[in-house]
């Protein structure tokens, strides 16, 4: 806002001007990151401003502003604006832009904040939940559980929505549901077994059987018939009025008390009258008993009951709970896909590249801190399999690169150009708003999703690991690193 009221004061307020938004590094010491946030960042634009921001930000600007200024700021739109991007579920990564903003100097330097807000913490955990589904693998399904460890409850909904864009399989954030599709999915929690003594009468403990059209039966009383043993009343209470509540989708939470002495048998029981410590151990042994169950009265349902884990689990703990023979087959995550614990931020920043047609630059004594210069294009080169070579930015006059054409390029951090041919080339960046409306109809969430998934499946597995990975190549044309060398050296533009 400050800067927005010194182009004011200058005469510059609509100079035409463009800015980039990036990411200098991967997170999480990978070597890819997938672009997230467009979809926020459309909706933010399409209602800019609010009126009364404008009287706030009087109230605290220096009380000698000219009263002219806030008046120009009730005036603004974003009409003037236009935004090209990598569509949401893209690889994405350093140097190449997120988003190209252009249009009035004054309006889009006002964007810089929100916009980074909105693409920078959705493309983390977008990327983060893509690294543990690599992790997990396909068949697993994976649970975002994390609401109520994140950062607040826009940080909450972020999450649920962008892990699901990463990966996931679902969320037990009710409101990603409701208000951006995320399939739901949730457990029970101790309380709900803790709170009952076994003492407890159903109101309605009838239930009609599952498999027949028979008379209805006394529930709590068949699962007594099951059992030789009498494992915890209040626990078998629990189940019994969860399986009530939901004869066709019961679950049970095993390790309240034991699970070897009181859990397994008491949710057996109950399974079986509906007649439909280390994680990773323990889902071995249930799968064990559920098998021998399963033989023993001949139910064969038995034997493939998913069985659920979740306790603070990290990349390595997810890793031994995906092995071969596990056994586990649904895994909840919270705190480490919503907090991001090994990169809490991804660092995207937002640079001025033109100003009125002429490039700029920020120079620095860090060479990871400059900036490139001018209106860019960006290109993907694949292999004559389809396989990802580099990615290319070029000025926006250049000619785009031609497949099977040799082309001169300049890769990021070294000193000499080399050669590359690619057999694809694929243009990065889509018009998404041209003079602020909107180019076309966005992508679902779930689009997004699958289009991150085939992202995903044509990187090369060296690019993939998640430790110590193979860098991806991103290069600049001969005519861009020119004029990197010329203003690096105080040329003029």
């Amino acid at each position: 806002a400050t800067m927005a009221l010194g182009y004011w004061r200058a005469g510059r307020a609509r100079d035409q001007a463009e800015f980039e938004l990036y990411f200098r590094r991967c997170p999480f010491g990978g070597a890819f990151a997938l672009a997230a946030g467009l979809r926020d960042c459309v909706r933010f634009l399409r209602n800019l401003p609010p009126a009364g921001h404008v009287q706030f930000l009087a109230s605290v600007l220096p009380s000698d502003t000219d009263p002219a200024f806030f008046e120009h700021l009730r005036t603004l739109d974003c009409s003037g604006v236009t935004v090209r991007a990598l569509p949401e579920g893209s690889l994405a990564f350093p140097s190449v832009p997120l988003l190209q903003v252009s249009g009035p100097l004054l309006v889009v330097q006002l964007l810089e904040t929100p916009l980074l807000c909105l693409v920078s913490y959705a493309s983390l955990i977008a990327t983060n939940a893509a690294r543990l589904r690599l992790i997990a693998g396909p068949t697993k399904r994976l649970l975002e559980m994390g609401l109520r460890r994140a950062q607040g409850p826009d940080g909450g909904l972020t999450a649920s929505t962008y892990s699901y864009l990463g990966g996931f399989d679902g969320s037990s954030n009710v409101l990603a549901g409701q208000l951006r599709g995320v399939p739901l999915a949730g457990t029970l929690a101790h309380s709900f077994v803790t709170s009952f003594s076994g003492a407890e009468v159903p109101p309605d403990p009838m239930l009609a059987p599952a498999a027949s059209q028979g008379p209805r039966v006394d529930l709590a009383a068949c699962v007594e018939a099951w059992l030789e043993t009498r494992p915890h009343r209040g626990e078998r209470a629990a189940f019994v009025a969860y399986a009530l509540a939901f004869p066709r989708a019961f679950q049970g939470l095993l390790d309240t008390y034991s699970v070897q002495r009181s859990g397994l048998p008491n949710f057996l029981a109950v399974a079986l009258a509906l007649g439909d410590g280390d994680l990773l151990q323990q889902a071995q042994e249930i799968r064990r008993v559920f098998r021998t169950v399963s033989a023993q009265f001949q139910m064969p349902w038995l034997e493939s009951v998913p069985i659920a884990v979740s306790n603070n689990i990290d990349e390595e703990e997810l890793a031994r709970l995906a092995q071969e023979g596990s056994e586990v087959n649904v895994i909840g995550i919270g705190t480490t896909v919503v907090t991001c614990p090994r990169q809490p931020s991804l660092g995207c920043v937002y640079k001025l590249v033109s100003v009125g047609g002429q490039p700029r630059m920020k120079l620095t004594e860090d060479p990871e801190k400059q900036t490139l210069p001018g209106s860019k294009a960006a290109f993907r080169l694949l292999g004559s399999d389809g396989s990802l070579l580099m990615d290319v930015l070029q000025l926006a006059e250049e000619p785009p690169p031609q497949p099977g054409q040799e082309l001169r390029v300049w890769p990021r951090g070294a000193r000499e150009a080399c050669v590359v041919r690619p057999a694809h080339v694929e243009p990065l960046l889509r018009l998404c708003i041209q003079q602020g409306q909107l180019c076309g109809p966005l992508p679902s969430l779930a689009e997004s999703r699958a289009f991150a998934q085939l992202s995903l499946g044509r990187l090369n597995p060296e690019h993939k690991r998640l430790e110590q990975p193979a860098p991806y190549q991103v290069a600049l044309s001969d005519e861009l690193q020119a004029l990197v060398d010329r203003l690096s050296t105080g040329g003029s533009s």
